[in-house]
Formats: C-alpha cells, sequence, structure tokens
C-alpha cells in the first residue's frame, strides 16, 4: 500500500493504481518493479506537510493495488483505461504508478484533458518506435490523440522528426534551461482540465539513476517540485513513471515524494500556488 493511503475506495478523493508494464522499454528494463518500489520508498516520509498544513492520511487516498501488466500492450492499455475511467466517473483523481510511460496514454484517456503537462527528458513524439505504436517513445504523441495541446517540460533529446513535430502549434518544449523562467512566468490554465505525467528521467540521472534510458543535463528535484506544485491545483488526473530497480532507491524515493507533493497541492487547491 502507498504509505498513509488509508481511505476506503467508496469514501476516495484520490486513488493510486500502479501499472507495472515492461514491454517495450528501450535500454533498461525493470519497470515492472516501478510501483512497489515507489510505495517502499515512501514508507519514511512525515505524515504532515507544513507547506499546506495537511495531513496526508486525512486527504482521502487509496491505493487499489496493482494491474498486472501482460504481453499484449493494447489489450493490457484498454483494460487499464477502463479501470481508470471508473476511478473517474466515481468522482476521484486517478494517480498512476509506472511502469513505462506508455501506461500514461490510457490514463490520459481516461480523464480526456484539455492539455497534457508532461516532465520528460525525451520528447516522446514518435508517431512509432521499431514498429511499435505503442512503444513507450510514442507516449505523448499517443497523448495528443486526446489532449488538444501538450507542454513538455525539460525535454533535451529527441529524433529530427520528433523536433520537427514539437513545432507545431498543439506543442510547447520547455528545454532544462528555460525551465526557471518558465516557472517564474508560467501559462495561465483557467478552466482547462490539465493531466500531470511525471517521466523520472525528466531529473538528472546523478538525482534518480533508477530509469531505462538516462539523459544527463536534467532538472533538479527542487525544480521538478516546484513544477508539480504549479500544475497540482489544475489537473484531474497525474502519474509518475519509467522508474526501475538499477538504483538504491534514488528514483522511486523522488518519484514517490513528487506524487505526495501533487496531492498536498491538489488538495489545497490554488491558494497553495
Amino acid at each position: 500500500m502507498f504509505p498513509g493511503a488509508t481511505a476506503d475506495r467508496e469514501a476516495a478523493s484520490y486513488v493510486v493504481v500502479g501499472a507495472p508494464l515492461d514491454a517495450t522499454t528501450t535500454f533498461q528494463p525493470g519497470t515492472r518493479f516501478g510501483p512497489d518500489r515507489i510505495r517502499r520508498f515512501c514508507e519514511s516520509y512525515d505524515n504532515y506537510d507544513h507547506r499546506t498544513d495537511q495531513q496526508f492520511t486525512e486527504l482521502e487516498v487509496h491505493d487499489a493495488g496493482d494491474i498486472r501488466a501482460w504481453d499484449a500492450v493494447d489489450e493490457y492499455c484498454e483494460y487499464l483505461g477502463g479501470q481508470l475511467r471508473d476511478i473517474v466517473w466515481d468522482g476521484a483523481v486517478p494517480l498512476l504508478l509506472g511502469g513505462e510511460h506508455t501506461v500514461t496514454v490510457p490514463a490520459v484517456e481516461a480523464v480526456d484533458p484539455d492539455v497534457f503537462v508532461c516532465l520528460d527528458a525525451h520528447l516522446d513524439l514518435h508517431d512509432t518506435y521499431d514498429g511499435n505504436e505503442w512503444s513507450h517513445a510514442c507516449a505523448t504523441r499517443r497523448a495528443l490523440e486526446t489532449a488538444t495541446e501538450a507542454i513538455i517540460i525539460g525535454a533535451r533529446t529527441g529524433s529530427a522528426d520528433e523536433w520537427e513535430r514539437a513545432e507545431a502549434d498543439d506543442v510547447t518544449v520547455i528545454e532544462p534551461d528555460a525551465v526557471d523562467d518558465w516557472l517564474a512566468n508560467p501559462p495561465v490554465f483557467g478552466d482547462q482540465s490539465v493531466y500531470l505525467s511525471v517521466d523520472i528521467d525528466a531529473a538528472d540521472p546523478g538525482f534518480a539513476p533508477g530509469t531505462g534510458t538516462m539523459e544527463p543535463f536534467g532538472l533538479s528535484p527542487h525544480q521538478l517540485r516546484e513544477m508539480v506544485r504549479l500544475v497540482a491545483p489544475y489537473c484531474d488526473g497525474a502519474d509518475v513513471v519509467e522508474v526501475n530497480d538499477r538504483d538504491d532507491g534514488q528514483a522511486a524515493a523522488l518519484a514517490g515524494k513528487l506524487l505526495r507533493e501533487f496531492v498536498f497541492g491538489h488538495a489545497a487547491g490554488i491558494d497553495s500556488i
């Protein structure tokens, strides 16, 4: 169980779901262990959040456990999306623990947001990768089939075709050197529905080496935290993905802390910004 996620399912405002998919990881596999590692390395965190004056155990978070993955990625994503859609229909916010980034796609379909905000080292704008439209490297491209706009924060690599796709009006890329300026003057989401995806490789691998496709010159934990705090009040769903078991828990600890920051910020609302 995610530490502090003690609410009954029927009373929950937030529902944690593990999606341990590990089918298309390009380099270092192990995302199947991500959900359990995130839960484990959150155990040391205090229940109380001083910034928002809230207790995590009072925010009606429920952990529904993992949805076991299988080899047929398209079928798994369809089933996962149905489970997440039930959470949305019940008026709760789905919190997805990956698993590879592909699991974000059914989550976005379930939430049906206007804006997809993604913290990621990679553009993930391939239409197909190795001939597979369900590759983790296509996650943002697939998300744009539901959302009308994508904001990719921390991206620092991609193919020529991906960078060309990123020039379209429905994509905004905030590269690492521009993140602090963006934080100082962020967009106004207003009444737009937002989905937040945190690919842990957005962090510099010195902070989160336990991920499949490490990319140097990334974001600091402080920058990631500020991004999550800024976006959370506008969101109807969120995930943390691409954590694997190839480190001593650094990536999982950061992922879990960011998810808690999301819950605290979302529950506190606009006043928490």
